[in-house]
């Protein structure tokens, strides 16, 4: 079992703790309504489009609705999507689920196990009950969906596979998915295609008159023709000139047509792929930013990860975050940098291109490396920051990394690992360029310190990856306690996972390392690690001999907890194994070392633990069962809850007071039933209860 201390906030579930396989099932519970639709902004034009939607999803099919809106890029497709979501959103009272799949990013595209993590937890699941593998969360996620109205919005998708999973089966939703491609496979599924091609020649005006006034459309109405044809009619390349336009009130439509003109003749010249409208329009607003404003904008765009916040852009600039602030300004205004103030900046997939192949010519190599490494030790420093706020006994490796000059910090626990959890995919991103520039202290470094996400908030199905990573990282660095470190991680991913053997491996290179260093405390760690294996398999007298070496090393060195934890492991492996009176007596002594150490939840565990030994003595037990399990609802932890419960439903069986035995397992499998899983063992006992 693992070990937690210090306060709990909110419950705690181990599935593996569970006695009995554990299933998903359909949830009949008050669930709280997901409301993840951006902003949607002004929408001009799209008539046609919008009753298409409006077709496809009236009526009562019976099945649930898909719609593939297509096109080419800055085309429009999620301003339509979001604009026909935001108007329809009362007819789907359930909620709406968003997602930026980032089929067109730089970075790795979303995988569909993260984005359904992400959509669990919008309906009120702790990351940390959330299963790991891609077709477990599925069917947790069809469960939750099962018979209601949503609207799910998946935007930038690159593939049918990439969507599939992510499809409600409810047929009172609807499913919006965006992407350049038409995504063909998805037909399977009764998908229907809505391709967007240019605005009509009168919406591009009407686009046109609502950014820069219809007083300087109307004095030039041919140049304006001429600039929404320059334009292509894309809304994207339109919203930017015209940003221009608007910067520059006294300038005629005509000089701006003969600019972009000029542009488009010298770009015609170089190899560029299509997008040659909007390359033009971006290239034209580019020259008119002040100095600082355009370094900004190429600088920026090297930032890893799909967005960023003013103190992620100050740090990476080098500069003051209030200055910071005003160059984000112009760019915004200018159209070169989406804003929104839940996930902060992020440039559109053309906008980054642009602004990034500008930074390749413009600025030295030397100056591009320093942009990313100032944004390592940013993420490096802050992400330490939040994990020593949540564990403040978790000492840090980087003393060489240079403090920021505007550090970030964390008034509560809880508030860190909202940090780490917003940030994770810009984290996962950090580590990655880390490595790719040899930077692998830094790399591990990061890895180690989501130690503390994982821990708390779970993400089973990323954090193996993440934990690989770091483990490759410190064999680069050529570290070995690093390494030793990361292989433990892993393995504790792995066993997190069901991946019994391979945890076991990765336990036991750990310990070879650890032995080599001659570092006790890790050595007797990897010992337990290896005993919770045991455990797993179901071979306590194993587990117990391995809990015995982890128990001499700590006792050797003092370290008291340790001492405490691995007797308590000692005693539950000779109570699995049936010695009551062995595990009685390391119990005992487990309870009087945890006095002098604040840690509830072990203190509690022992409680109930020696209720278990001491079931012989009915009273006795009963009140050591009851004590553990008024703390461990203190904590908040419903595992603890459901042990205490089984283990007092046991007691009353074993007396023969059986409808008290059947109220304490009914009790345990209601805290099941609100976590989305059930135990084979409990639903037997109640059958049996129940029927007799």
């Amino acid at each position: 079992m693992n070990d937690l201390s210090g306060t709990v906030d909110g419950p705690l579930i181990q599935a593996r703790d569970v006695h009995g396989g554990v299933h998903l099932h359909h949830l009949a519970l008050a669930l709280p309504t997901p409301a993840q639709l951006p902003p949607s902004g002004v929408l001009i034009g799209r008539g046609e489009e919008l009753a298409a939607l409006d077709a496809l999803c009236s009526g009562d099919l019976g099945i649930p609705r898909i719609a593939v809106v297509s096109g080419p890029a800055g085309i429009g497709k999620t301003a339509m999507t979001l604009h026909w979501a935001h108007r329809t959103r009362k007819n789907y009272p359930d909620g709406q689920l968003y997602a930026n799949l980032r089929g067109q990013s730089p970075d790795d595209p979303m995988e569909p196990a993260e984005v359904l993590g992400r959509f669990i937890r919008a309906f009120g699941m702790p990351a940390d009950r959330i299963p790991g593998g891609l077709a477990e969360r599925a069917a947790l996620y069809q469960s939750l969906v099962a018979d209601r109205r949503l609207i799910v919005v998946l935007d930038d998708a690159l593939s049918t596979d990439q969507v599939r999973h992510l499809l409600p089966a409810s047929a009172g939703s609807v499913t919006l998915v965006t992407s350049r491609k038409r995504l063909a496979g998805l037909h399977c599924h009764g998908a229907k295609g809505i391709q967007l091609d240019g605005l009509s020649p009168e919406s591009a005006l009407e686009l046109l008159r609502h950014t820069i006034g219809d007083d300087r459309v109307q004095a030039d109405p041919p140049a304006a023709r001429a600039l929404v044809n320059l334009c292509a009619r894309s809304p994207l390349a339109l919203c930017v000139a015209a940003a221009r336009l608007a910067t520059r009130p006294r300038w005629p439509l005509a000089e701006m047509t003969e600019a972009l003109t000029e542009v488009h003749r010298r770009l015609l010249e170089l190899p560029l792929e299509g997008n040659m409208p909007i390359h033009a329009a971006l290239t034209l607003s580019y020259r008119g930013l002040p100095q600082a404003a355009a370094r900004a904008y190429r600088l920026l765009s090297l930032l890893p990860g799909p967005t960023f916040d003013s103190r992620t852009a100050a740090a990476a600039l080098n500069l003051p975050r209030t200055q910071t602030c005003d160059l984000l300004g112009v760019l915004i205004d200018a159209n070169m940098l989406d804003d929104s103030p839940e996930s902060g900046h992020r440039f559109h997939d053309l906008t980054h291109l642009h602004a990034s192949d500008l930074a390749e010519h413009h600025d030295s190599v030397e100056a591009r490396e320093a942009v990313l490494r100032r944004t390592i030790y940013w993420y490096l420093t802050t992400a330490w920051a939040a994990s020593r706020t949540v564990m403040p006994y978790r000492l840090a490796w980087h003393s060489d990394v240079p403090a920021p000059a505007e550090p970030l910090t964390f008034a509560a626990p809880a508030q860190a690992l909202d940090w780490l959890e917003q940030e994770f995919g810009n984290l996962r991103a950090v580590i990655r360029i880390a490595t790719g520039l040899r930077m692998f202290r830094s790399a591990w470094e990061l890895v180690d310190a989501l130690w503390t996400l994982f821990r708390h908030r779970g993400h089973l199905a990323e954090r193996l990856k993440v934990e690989y990573m770091g483990v490759h990282a410190a064999r680069e660095d050529c570290h070995p306690h690093g390494e030793a470190k990361m292989l433990d991680r892993a393995g504790l991913a792995l066993r997190a996972l069901g991946r019994t053997d391979e945890a076991a491996e990765h336990f036991a290179q750990a310990l070879r390392i650890w032995v080599h260093l001659g570092d006790r405390g890790r050595i007797a760690d990897s010992q337990r690690r290896l005993g919770m294996v045991e455990m797993d398999r179901d071979l306590p007298e194993a587990a117990a001999a391995l809990f015995r070496k982890a128990l001499d090393d700590s006792c050797d060195l003092g370290d008291v907890r340790r001492t405490a934890l691995f007797t308590c492991d000692l005693a539950e492996a000779l109570l699995r194994g049936g010695d009551e009176q062995a595990a009685i007596g390391h119990l005992t002594e487990a309870r009087q070392l945890l006095e002098s150490v604040n840690d509830r939840y072990n203190q509690a565990r022992v409680l109930i633990l020696l209720g278990r030994a001491r079931s012989a003595e009915p009273e006795t037990a009963g009140a050591l069962l009851n004590q553990g399990l008024r703390t461990m609802h203190d904590l908040g932890s419903v595992n603890g809850q459901i042990q205490a419960l089984e283990a007092l439903g046991e007691l009353a069986l074993r007396q023969n007071r059986l409808p008290e035995a059947y109220r304490h397992f009914l009790q345990a499998q209601d805290l099941l039933t609100e976590l989305g899983a059930r135990s084979d063992r409990l639903a037997e006992r109640l059958s049996r209860l129940g029927n007799g």
